[in-house]
């Protein structure tokens, strides 16, 4: 059942001055987070308070993804320039540029160790990079999609991919086994659960369904939100009771991960509304979401401003 406390308070909302915002994300602990830009840069914020704390530079076009190592001294990025960028946290100096994809990448993620970072790219591959080495060949491709990756998650042995040819791919790399399903259409957001037994996929179409990830079997199904035209975000709630996606009427739809049905829709009341939501992060370990549309990003929380 869904836990009682909600992200429902707005407790900040800012400009972030480079252009449309493609991604938002929060780091490891949830103390900062990371905005991506049209305008080839990326951004470190407080975002409680609005503060930008440093900007990155260097892509040579849109940023579309961007996280942060497990311990907050390395910030991958990719996007349209086909290009993974490693920027350090305190200089802001890129340490290292990593060609290879053939088209623009769309994801980026380091795995829990932090020694390995992934990305995720539209001509269909995903490509692992072990950042200890000095060679930044790839040690692992994976490239059984048919069609660009638009999703990524980890976790300590898992690597959950969705595709714009409607296939989720959970591969366990301890075991050296793939799971796939079929989602029908193309899969925008894909997240494993905090209890690794099951996988959130977000489609197009305006379907978010939660399958078990052994057997494909679909536990539920949530539908309310709009999402036709654009990659919209999807996210599981700390308390691992909620999922949580972006819409194309300008709202954020927060999900009872049991019941399936709608708990609250936040922004409803914002002047003006924005146009879409579609990127949204969750906080790793409390109720609060970070999310962006065009130029601003929101912070939705259960605290209010005061007690943060």
């Amino acid at each position: 059942m869904s836990s009682a406390v909600l992200p429902t308070t707005l407790v900040s909302s800012f400009e972030c001055q480079q252009g449309a915002v493609r991604a938002v994300r929060f780091n490891v602990d949830g103390k900062y987070c990371l905005s991506c830009g049209s305008d080839k840069s990326v951004k470190l914020w407080n975002p409680y308070k609005g503060t930008l704390l440093k900007s990155y530079t260097g892509s040579g076009s849109d940023v579309l993804d961007a996280c942060s190592s497990p311990d907050n001294s390395i910030i991958a990025s990719g996007g349209y320039d086909r290009v993974l960028t490693l920027h350090e946290v305190e200089t802001g100096k890129i340490s290292r540029r990593v060609r290879g994809h053939g088209a623009p990448i769309n994801a980026v993620l380091f795995n829990e160790e932090g020694i390995a970072v992934l990305s995720a790219s539209n001509d269909g591959t995903v490509r692992i990079f072990d950042i200890r080495q000095r060679s930044m060949d790839p040690v692992q491709i994976l490239d059984e999609a048919t069609d660009g990756i638009l999703s990524l998650d980890v976790s300590d042995h898992e690597i959950a991919t969705g595709s714009a040819d409607g296939s989720v791919r959970v591969y366990d790399i301890r075991a050296g086994r793939v799971f796939i399903d079929y989602m029908g259409d193309s899969v925008t957001s894909v997240k494993l659960t905090n209890d690794r037994q099951c996988v959130v996929t977000s489609t197009m179409g305006g379907h978010i369904r939660m399958i078990e990830k052994i057997n494909g079997k679909l536990l539920t199904e949530y539908t309310g939100h709009l999402h036709k035209e654009f990659k919209i975000d999807c996210a599981i709630l700390s308390s691992d009771c909620e999922i949580v996606s972006g819409s194309e009427d300008g709202l954020i739809y927060i999900y009872d991960i049991v019941e399936s049905n709608v708990l609250c829709r936040l922004g409803e009341d914002l002047k003006p509304r924005p146009r879409h939501v579609a990127t949204l992060s969750s906080h790793p370990s409390r109720p609060c979401i970070a999310a962006a549309t065009q130029s601003k990003m929101f912070i939705w929380d259960s605290l209010s401003a005061d007690d943060l």
